[in-house]
This record gives structure tokens, C-alpha cells and sequence, in this order.
């Protein structure tokens, strides 16, 4: 039995075993790793390697950073006068805060990051409208995860720069992409997107949290106030930390050092004591984003990636309607993303989108930007981004809830997106 075979039989039960919930999932992440590290599937240094991740250390100190603010009052001020504009309304709340997710996440592209510093507030918010957060955080994670970068702003403005680099790697220059390009693609998926979860996601959230949330919990309000130092340093430290994160390009500062100086600097000047920032961390959560990072890395050293991609590659050359073309290069990536890195579905994807439609005379502009848009809506499962994990955790969701909640999205955004992107940017 080659490595391959073996690699995807631990996936497959390390997925059941998630789907069964008898097993605490970070446990079962543990194992699967270990399962991995063992057949040979998996470099064990590799391995080691995932508990030094960038995106877990943003993660865990995101964790941190937002209980911090949770500890102040600023936070409850915010959330009071969201509701008082909204009046009260669930949906005029929802509206609010999908906007201002909606554009920061066009300056920070971090999906966990954007769900960290948004999600204390919403979490207020809920506590103002006597609702449970677990009816508003997954909504609130769906438009951090997928509407990032998807305007020439920040981030998004670099986008067509790296599709061209791709194109120009593989030979195919006959085509560019635009500046505006990725834009003109993802607009229609944003605006879905965000109707979507104004509208309707609530109505398919749970009423309370399935299993007991942590990490991001509200202050509770028999708790002590901060004394006027730690007050004002608790909401100095987040917003600093903010603007910090999206001036990050300019800053030439990496994103994990960022938010772990915040987390640092929260504990530093008291506004949460060692214990307490320890305390907000979801560690189950953090082994279940390592064991999912060695999920993904395995399934890269043994191959299982390319051997999709190059059947899929094989498969398109065999049929010439675009439309169902697109749908095979947004499903399949998608559907990889949610047990791999985005970055490396993307790696491995685009070059084989390019080389197909280089092979078959055709426009590959509009198939990269359909992959790309398909790796960056990875929300199905805990394995697909660090903000999946960290919503969980808050909301109280296990991977039924989650899956209950992301069908519906999931295929609105494969619909738009392949019915849109294929039509504006023709291959033929």
C-alpha cells in the first residue's frame, strides 16, 4: 500500500471521526498527526514545525488581544451605540457589522484576524439584544473568510500582479490580468455574500451554543472593573494593534509579530493577568488548527494535490462547454481548501489551470480567478482557515452546526461565481 493510499484512509477517518464527535476534535487532530508522522506520510520536523505556524501564533494571540478588549468597557460602549443606530434590530445589527468586516478585510488579509477584532464587539452586541452569539458568529466569519481582498484596496490591489507572475511562470503570456480584473470576478460573490448573511444566515444559526464556547467569550459582568490605567491601555492596545494590522505592508512588520506584541503588551500593562490570558485561549482549537495543517501537508508531500489536479487537467481537455469547465475548477479546489492551506490548493491549481487552457487555445483568465476565488471561501470545516477554528470556539459550533450553516452559502457562491466569472471573462 503506497503512501498515497494510506495518506487519504487517515484522512477519510480522521473526518469521520470529526463527523461521529464521540472524540474530542483536538484529540482527534492529535492523532491524526501522529497517524501521519508514523506511516511516513508526514516529515516529522514538518510536523514539529506546525506547532511554530505564523497563522496559529496570529491565532492563539488574536485570542489574547480580543479577551483584552472584552475586559474593558469600551467594548460595551461600542456595541450600545451599534444597537442603539440600529434600533434594536437584529438585521440592521447584522447589516453593520457585515459592512465594516466587508472593508477591513479589503486592507487585511487575514481572514482570523479580521474575525478577532470584529468578533468582541458582535459578541457585545448580542448581549445587548439578549440573543446568543452562535446566531450571529458564523454569519460574521463567512464574510471575514470570504470577501477578502476582492477590491483593489490593500492586499487587493496585488492580486493581478500575482496572477500575472503565474501566467509568466508557465509560459503563457498571450493573456494579462487587469488591475481591476479580480474585482470585476468577486463583486457579484461579495455583494451575495454579504446579502446573505445580512438577511439570512441567522435564520440557519443555532438559537444557543451546541457545545460550550470559549476563547472569545463576552466580560462577565460580575467581574471587577478595570481601574482607569487598564481601561483606557485595554482599548489603546486593540485599536493600536488594528491599525497596526492594516498598515502592515508599510510597517514591513510581519503579521504574527503584530498580534503578538498586542497580546504581550495587553498582559504587560494589566489588563489581563497571566492566568487570565492563558485562560482565553482555545487550546483544543489550537490543536485542531495544527493537526489540520498536517492534514494539508500531508496531503502535499504524498502527491494526493497534483494527482487531483493533474485528473482534472485531463478532464476539462475532454469537454468544451466553459461553463461546466468552471464549475470542475471552482468545486474541486473548494473542496480542497477545506483540508488544505488555501495558499497550497493555489499553488498547486492555478499552474494546472493555466497549462489546460494553454493546452486547449483558451482564455485562462477567468479559470485562475475562479480558483482563486474558490481557495479564498474556504469556511466548511475547521481545517479550511485559523478564523473557522477560532469561530467555533466562540460561537459554540461543532462540525455538524458548521455544515448545516455552510451548504446554503456554499453553493450560492459556486453558482454566482462560475455563472458570473465564466460569462465576463469568456474562454473563447
Amino acid at each position: 500500500m503506497n503512501s498515497l493510499v494510506i495518506c487519504l484512509i487517515i484522512c477519510l477517518l480522521t473526518m469521520a471521526s470529526y463527523v461521529w464527535g464521540k472524540i474530542p476534535m483536538g484529540l482527534t487532530a492529535m492523532l491524526s498527526m501522529a497517524a501521519f508522522v508514523l506511516t511516513g506520510c508526514l516529515d516529522p520536523n514538518t510536523a514539529l514545525g506546525y506547532f511554530g505556524n505564523s497563522n496559529g501564533v496570529m491565532m492563539l494571540s488574536m485570542f489574547v488581544v480580543a479577551a483584552g478588549f472584552n475586559r474593558t468597557q469600551f467594548v460595551k460602549k461600542c456595541a450600545a451605540s451599534v444597537n442603539k443606530i440600529a434600533k434594536g434590530s437584529l438585521m440592521m445589527v447584522m447589516l453593520g457589522y457585515v459592512l465594516i468586516t466587508a472593508l477591513l478585510a479589503q486592507f487585511i488579509q487575514s481572514s482570523v484576524i479580521v474575525f478577532g477584532i470584529m468578533a468582541p464587539m458582535m459578541i457585545a452586541s448580542c448581549e445587548e439584544l439578549k440573543i446568543s452569539p452562535s446566531k450571529t458568529l458564523f454569519p460574521l466569519a463567512i464574510v471575514s473568510i470570504s470577501t477578502i481582498s476582492a477590491l483593489p484596496l490593500g492586499s487587493g490591489a496585488t492580486q493581478f500582479a500575482e496572477l500575472n507572475g503565474y501566467l509568466e511562470a508557465n509560459a503563457y503570456t498571450d493573456f494579462t490580468v487587469a488591475l481591476t480584473d479580480p474585482m470585476k470576478a468577486r463583486l457579484p460573490m461579495l455583494i451575495v455574500v454579504m446579502i446573505y448573511c445580512i438577511f439570512f444566515a441567522t435564520k440557519l444559526a443555532p438559537d444557543a451554543p451546541v457545545v460550550k464556547a470559549s476563547g472569545l467569550e463576552a466580560r462577565k459582568d460580575n467581574q471587577k472593573p478595570l481601574p482607569a490605567f487598564q481601561e483606557r491601555a485595554g482599548y489603546i492596545i486593540f485599536i493600536l494593534t488594528t491599525v497596526a494590522l492594516i498598515f502592515q505592508p508599510q510597517l514591513k512588520i510581519a503579521t504574527w509579530v503584530i498580534c503578538l506584541t498586542g497580546a504581550l503588551l495587553m498582559i504587560l500593562f494589566g489588563v489581563l493577568s497571566e492566568r487570565e490570558a492563558i485562560a482565553s485561549i482555545n487550546w483544543p482549537m489550537a490543536f485542531l488548527f495544527v493537526g489540520a495543517l498536517s492534514m494539508g501537508g500531508a496531503l502535499t508531500e504524498t502527491g494526493a494535490g497534483e494527482v487531483v489536479g493533474n485528473v482534472l487537467a485531463n478532464f476539462a481537455n475532454t469537454i468544451s462547454n466553459p461553463y461546466i469547465i468552471g464549475f470542475v475548477f471552482f468545486i474541486v479546489p473548494f473542496l480542497l481548501t477545506q483540508v488544505m492551506m488555501n495558499r497550497t490548493v493555489m499553488i498547486i491549481f492555478i499552474p494546472i489551470a493555466i497549462l489546460a487552457c494553454k493546452a486547449m487555445g483558451a482564455n485562462p483568465v477567468g479559470i485562475i480567478i475562479l480558483v482563486q476565488a474558490a481557495c479564498l471561501s474556504s469556511f466548511m470545516t475547521p481545517m479550511a482557515t485559523p478564523a473557522v477554528p477560532m469561530c467555533m470556539a466562540s460561537g459554540g459550533y461543532n462540525l455538524a452546526s458548521l455544515m448545516k450553516q455552510s451548504l446554503i452559502p456554499a453553493a450560492i457562491l459556486c453558482i454566482v461565481s462560475v455563472g458570473w466569472i465564466m460569462t465576463v471573462f469568456p474562454m473563447y
